[in-house]
């Protein structure tokens, strides 16, 4: 993951903590240390930073059972967990893929939330049991407060908090369309960062207090992040119901594996087809191999007619494929995920159905998003 640091596995699950968590980690530090030192006089500088660094690791640990709340759910429902974040705003579960039904996504969503309100009961339930007092107590109530308030903040219903989710779950069910539910859902993220930033704007701007600077921060987030929920949403609907096949380029780039290098040459790169790289198929259209134009240049223009195609191809393996069936909103990600820009799409039994650019899709994309003429 690009700019974090992996520190290991949580059950299984890679975590990774953004270097942002640090100055974060830090920040909470000095402010609990100070307030202990100030609140107890007895402590001494020392005792009051161990106990602020404690009281500091303690919130993010909670911070990290909210999300494996969400990742345990998610794992019970088939969906793998790719990474557990820390970050600056928290914590980000990244997970495979979404739930199959409104149901499933809606306990994933609140699964979060309800971790946090339990560690948020037992804490109070400690401190409460134990009669605890002095510092001790005061961090007690700390992290119990903090727990109570990061379930109440993450139930803000917009994306791409754990409200926003609840939200989408519950307009898919009533709609039975999820993207509807992520569009509503994230239209009501970006209202709550517009009210987050204005909270940060107005008292700035009208008495030059920046006591709400943290607002505008989280204004941004959300407002980034819903726009860019409802952006994939849209195009995950257009895509719906279309599969490899669909986006197939016409007149793609296949030679028979028993041309000549010479027919090769003449037949697909003299004739000006600027494809560089060429797919081999057998004589029943299934997929072999694959040759570059830069092939010819290792072999000698002498021995061009003699050599076949399938002399010099080099093989292509089922993990750089796609089935012709595939849904077409797959292959966008793994186009994405492996950094590629082409995949052969073969069907069933291996028989070549052409090549699918990435620039295709977009293109595709682009003539779904343009209005129907009159």
């Amino acid at each position: 993951m690009n700019g974090t640091i992996r520190v290991g596995n949580l059950f299984g699950i890679p975590f990774y903590i953004h270097p942002s968590w640090f100055l974060v980690l830090g920040l909470v530090t000095w402010s609990y240390s100070s307030g202990l030192a100030a609140q107890f006089p007895q402590l001494s500088a020392g005792l009051a930073l161990l106990l602020g660094l404690m009281t500091a690791l303690m919130l993010f640990a909670s911070v990290v059972a909210h999300e494996l709340g969400h990742s345990f759910v998610a794992i019970r429902q088939g969906i793998d967990v790719k990474s557990i974040t820390l970050f600056i705003f928290g914590g980000l579960a990244s997970l495979e893929k979404e739930s199959k039904t409104p149901g499933e996504a809606f306990w994933v969503a609140i699964a979060g939330p309800l971790v946090s309100l339990l560690l948020c009961g037992i804490v109070t339930a400690i401190g409460v049991t134990t009669t605890a007092s002095g510092p001790l107590a005061a961090i007690l109530g700390v992290l119990a407060s903090v727990n109570l308030a990061l379930a109440l903040f993450n139930l803000i219903p917009g994306l791409p908090l754990d409200g926003g989710n609840i939200l989408k779950a519950i307009v898919w069910k009533i709609t039975g369309n999820p993207y509807k539910g992520v569009t509503f859902a994230s239209r009501v993220g970006q209202i709550f960062g517009w009210v987050a930033i204005l909270s940060g704007v107005v008292p700035l701007l009208l008495f030059g207090n920046a006591g709400n600077f943290w607002n505008l921060l989280i204004g941004f987030f959300l407002l980034q992040n819903a726009g860019n929920s409802a952006q994939f949403a849209r195009v995950q609907e257009k895509l719906t119901g279309l599969t490899a096949e669909d986006a197939v380029t016409n007149d793609s780039p296949i030679v028979s594996a028993n041309l000549s290098l010479r027919e090769f040459a003449d037949e697909r790169v003299i004739s000006g087809q600027n494809w560089h790289r060429f797919l081999v198929t057998d004589d029943n259209g299934q997929l072999v191999g694959a040759i570059a134009v830069d092939n010819l240049r290792t072999i000698p223009t002498a021995v061009w007619s003699e050599t076949q195609v399938k002399e010099v191809m080099r093989p292509i393996t089922e993990s750089t494929t796609v089935q012709s069936d595939q849904p077409l909103l797959e292959v966008m990600q793994l186009l994405e995920q492996q950094k590629l820009s082409v995949l052969p799409v073969i069907r069933e039994n291996g028989v070549l159905v052409g090549i699918l650019e990435k620039a295709a899709i977009i293109q595709l994309l682009q003539n779904r998003t343009q209005p129907n003429p009159a």
